[in-house]
């Protein structure tokens, strides 16, 4: 890792930023990731927060679930938080959740994800503000990611982004099913990912991975 000193910035109080004399590089900054978890926006290391519950659950609940059916069906490789997706040269992602279908897969490297994830997750978190989210959005859109979803707690609602030739197809949905183009025959209800009490998520897996196999019979 070539020298570069790192230091806190107080610009923003409620998540630490850490800036250097020149803009830091996709490189340097997952070097400095194992030690700071943070984020790479335009140069600049932005802390990420702890995840505060129900942000947890419904992550757990989630990647449990797509990753089971993922997994049976060998459609590809699910992955978590921890998981760094290169924006540009001077930008860098953690999605909560990200998903590379298996005919894509040469962009998975050991360090990080170098090429567009086929889905990406963000679960809105209470201390994320729009000048978080917005910035955060523009990077997966910029890169081409083909479907983009926020799940809002707060809202209890789903923003789900489709690429279409020239843009985005845009939808909020707060009933009804949740289905992903990137991951054929999954599914799950929108009012699971609010509810305290989830459906076991080894039942919906089971029952998932019985309806697609049903469909490949007819």
């Amino acid at each position: 890792m070539k020298e570069l000193e790192i230091f806190p910035s107080l610009d923003r109080i409620e998540r630490q930023t850490y800036v250097a004399d020149s803009p830091i590089d996709f490189a340097t900054w997952l070097e400095l990731s194992y030690t700071i978890d943070s984020e790479l926006v335009r140069g600049v290391m932005i802390h990420r927060m702890a995840a505060q519950y129900p942000h947890e659950w419904i992550f757990m609940w989630l990647s449990t679930v797509l990753s089971g059916f993922v997994q049976n069906r060998q459609l590809g490789k699910v992955m978590g938080s921890r998981t760094a997706v290169k924006i540009s040269e001077n930008d860098g992602r953690l999605p909560d959740i990200l998903f590379v279908r298996a005919d894509n897969s040469v962009i998975i490297h050991k360090d990080a994800i170098y090429g567009v994830p086929d889905l990406v997750i963000e679960i809105v978190s209470e201390n994320d503000r729009p000048s978080d989210l917005i910035p955060l959005e523009a990077d997966y859109r910029d890169i081409g990611v083909p479907e983009i979803v926020f799940i809002d707690p707060r809202k209890k609602r789903v923003r789900y982004l489709q690429k279409n030739e020239t843009a985005y197809d845009e939808s909020f949905l707060t009933t009804g099913r949740l289905m992903f183009v990137t991951v054929p025959g999954f599914w799950i209800e929108i009012e699971w990912l609010f509810v305290e009490e989830k459906p076991d998520g080894f039942t919906v897996i089971k029952r998932l991975i019985g309806e697609a196999e049903s469909q490949v019979l007819v």
